[in-house]
């Protein structure tokens, strides 16, 4: 039960309360599965289209750029009043474009349904925080919070558990990718109807009111905005291809599966691991030290022997990335506390360039050299050099 707060009401406890639970249902449902089941599917796909890596890293990149289409376009006001209709509409389509994978084999419609679901999964992502975390704030609830971060990690998690239940029921045959999309999209049906009954009915009331001023750009913010753009870049490799670089290393199903479960289990808990070292190392240092961690776990799935090297690596990489993308946009408020909104829009421009260009340049290369080892590296590469561009200015980001 979570605690009521002095001096908040017990409607709105209980209100921030049950949207935490439906937001963490939303995160999982449109971030797990909507965005992130590519990943574990990828290999039968690969395998059973088949895709070329550089299909596989066009259709990728195509699911990002209506990501960072859809979160541009959440930042307009035309949803005001209708966040609780929007989110839920995104959540019904987010599961009808999961299904609609299954219904083709054309790398095109491959793309143009990705892209679509990228859209969707950032109005989902956007509307429902929305609602959700201005309860939360509203009620002092720091679950609310964890919920945010923590729903994708469980529905990467559990996305890895469907793809090997479905794998070992029709024994990996050509089809089992779409039966692994079907299952995708019954899953995010079911948390349409969690959602549906304890998504609260709108975002709490907020004194804040009127339009922020222009950014002032400084060379602390500079740089932290092109460490979080680079940042897209790095992570977004390993994100899409961890699972199929276990396969190309004919790991097993079982390596496979457990390389992408490690990812989301640990992802899932990564805020609650980080912040007990927020106050010693400040902001800054948490965020290059979760930098350099990650930049070993990339390294580490293509340099260390190959029965467990996605597994480091992917406990690694969940126990990172969400903690960078959490505290890259904490530092970015603390830089312009009088426009958070405008940075936050800015570094996730950033965030969604980067992110766009990696799976492209990964299935190109990959496709070139035969295997993922050099795009890999690149990013390890990048994700160093992320932590490099903020260490000039670490004191004034702390």
């Amino acid at each position: 039960m979570l605690a009521r707060t002095r001096n908040s009401p017990p409607n709105l406890v209980s209100t921030a309360a049950a949207g935490a639970v439906a937001m963490a249902a939303a995160m999982a449902a449109a971030m797990g599965f909507g965005r992130f089941s590519y990943t574990p599917i990828l290999p039968g796909m690969i395998s059973g289209v088949p895709l070329s890596a550089a299909d596989a890293g066009f259709i990728a990149s195509a699911n990002f750029v209506g990501y960072l289409v859809g979160a541009v376009l959440a930042a307009y006001g035309w949803a005001a009043g209708r966040e609780r209709l929007v989110a839920l509409l995104s959540l019904l389509a987010t599961a009808i474009l999961l299904a609609a994978m299954a219904a083709t084999d054309s790398v095109a419609v491959f793309a143009i349904i990705r892209f679509l679901a990228g859209v969707a999964s950032a109005f989902a992502m956007v509307f429902t925080s929305s609602i959700v975390l201005s309860h939360g704030a509203a009620a002092g609830n720091d679950h609310v919070q964890a919920a945010h971060f923590g729903g994708p990690g469980a529905g990467i998690a559990l996305s890895s558990v469907m793809v090997l239940l479905i794998g070992l029921g029709l024994h990996d045959g050509p089809g089992g990718w779409r039966a692994d999309w079907i299952g995708g999209a019954l899953y995010c049906a079911a948390s349409l109807v969690v959602v549906f009954l304890l998504l609260p009915s709108a975002p709490a009331q907020s004194a804040q009111a009127g339009k922020e001023p222009a950014l002032v750009w400084n060379r602390p913010m500079v740089l932290l905005t092109l460490s979080y753009g680079l940042f897209g870049f790095g992570y977004v490799i390993t994100a899409t291809f961890l699972v199929t670089i276990a396969r190309l290393s004919a790991t097993g199903p079982f390596v496979e599966f457990l390389c992408w479960f490690i990812a989301g289990l640990t992802s899932a808990v990564a805020l609650f691991a980080w912040k007990p070292l927020v106050r010693p190392l400040g902001l800054g240092g948490v965020y290059v030290a979760a930098l350099l961690v990650e930049a070993a776990g990339v390294l580490a799935t293509v340099a260390l022997p190959p029965s467990v090297a996605p597994l480091i690596g992917g406990a690694l990489f969940g126990a990172t990335f969400l903690a960078i993308t959490a505290y890259g946009l904490q530092i970015g408020r603390k830089l312009s506390p009088d426009s958070p909104r405008r940075i936050l829009a800015m570094m996730t421009a950033a965030f969604g360039v980067g992110q766009i260009v990696g799976p492209v340049v990964a299935g190109w290369i990959a496709q070139r050299a035969g295997s993922f080892t050099v795009p890999t590296v690149i990013a390890a590469i990048a994700l160093v050099a992320c932590a490099a561009l903020v260490m000039p200015v670490i004191k004034k980001i702390s």
